[in-house]
């Protein structure tokens, strides 16, 4: 059998890599141009109670089975290509600068706590203590042990190393493609070929560099109202996120997202501004009307969709590859993926 896998982005490889763990050979990634995948602009924050709100408790329930099949997915993903992924388990701290940052994040803390998620609230001095260099203005906020990350460009690396058919031809119309069974997976692209409303988000993300690590705990914080994440690298690399923009499919990298970014940044981590800023990059992730992600069977065609992640592609990745390898080697999965049926919006 036959597997055309249309989109070579982390989620579109990871389904793959799962396909290959399960016995499939002949599989062809259909992807005109590799380097726009959103994976290499994402953070790779492995959140599922931070990045859910409320009424997305069918979404958050997916995440957290992701999140507890990453550690085995990295592990597999590294003993098949020898490649690292960068999971890192140290988890996150909140953090707030002002009385009403503060307020933002006992309302996170409220809500891990009622998801059951664990979440240990800290004074100003106490985070300081886990990172030295947090500013000293730093009023408190907490440590979420279970918020971990990996780094989607060494996951792209290793994946892009699997055993497959990689080829550039765009595809434009489902009917043009021979294989036996047909994988959607490239993002934002998918609304074309599906009909399904998967709009563009725009994210702006800086990259800054040094010679060795800041901080060794993910950061997500809030300074002067402006929300603001710190994805720290074992290489000294610090990734600063993200803007969330509704400008179509505008990918420029403007003043003023970089100040957005840089401001909370410096608020909170002021050495980050010793730091030399690599790169500023602008990405756009695959939203639906819900914000949460399209699974399994097109109705009216023989293919399978794994589109529409929105901010969570790579925390999704591992499930998402499960559900839709088992739905297309075997035609079921027991992963429970009905809230997320492309017949919701058909």
């Amino acid at each position: 059998m036959s597997i055309g896998i249309v989109g070579g982005g982390v989620i579109g490889l990871s389904i793959a890599f799962e396909l290959l763990e399960r016995g499939a050979q002949d599989i062809t990634v259909y992807d005109p141009d590799p380097s726009r995948s959103a994976g290499l602009v994402a953070a790779g924050m492995l959140a599922p109670t931070a990045e859910a709100v409320f009424g997305e408790e069918a979404l958050q329930a997916l995440m957290l089975e992701s999140v507890r099949r990453w550690p085995g997915f990295a592990g597999r993903v590294r003993a098949r290509t020898g490649l690292p992924v960068g999971h890192r388990t140290e988890g996150t701290l909140l953090v707030a600068l002002t009385v009403d940052d503060q307020a933002e994040i006992d309302r996170l803390i409220g809500y891990y706590r009622r998801a059951g998620a664990d979440i240990e609230p800290l004074t100003g001095r106490q985070l300081r203590e886990r990172e030295p260099l947090l500013s000293p203005r730093v009023r408190g906020g907490a440590f979420a042990p279970g918020d971990h990350q990996a780094d989607p460009r060494l996951l792209l690396r290793a994946l892009r190393s699997l055993p497959l058919r990689f080829e550039s031809t765009a595809i434009d119309d489902l009917s043009t493609v021979r294989d036996d069974v047909i994988i959607v997976a490239n993002g934002v692209g998918a609304a074309g070929l599906t009909g399904l409303p998967i709009r563009p988000v725009k994210g702006q993300v800086l990259r800054l560099r040094g010679a060795e690590p800041l901080v060794r705990h993910v950061i997500r914080g809030v300074a002067g109202g402006r929300h603001v994440y710190l994805v720290p690298r074992a290489d000294g690399e610090l990734v600063v996120g993200a803007t969330e923009e509704e400008r179509g499919a505008d990918t420029s990298v403007t003043a003023g997202g970089v100040l957005d970014l840089l401001r909370p940044a410096a608020d909170l981590l002021p050495g980050a501004t010793e730091l030399v800023l690599a790169e500023t990059l602008a990405g756009l992730r695959p939203g639906t009307p819900d914000n949460a992600p399209v699974l399994g069977p097109l109705p009216g065609t023989r293919a399978l969709v794994a589109a529409g992640h929105y901010r969570h592609g790579v925390l999704l990745a591992p499930v998402t590859a499960a559900a839709i390898a088992g739905l297309a080697l075997d035609g079921s999965t027991d992963i429970d993926i009905g809230a997320f049926a492309a017949g919701r919006f058909t």
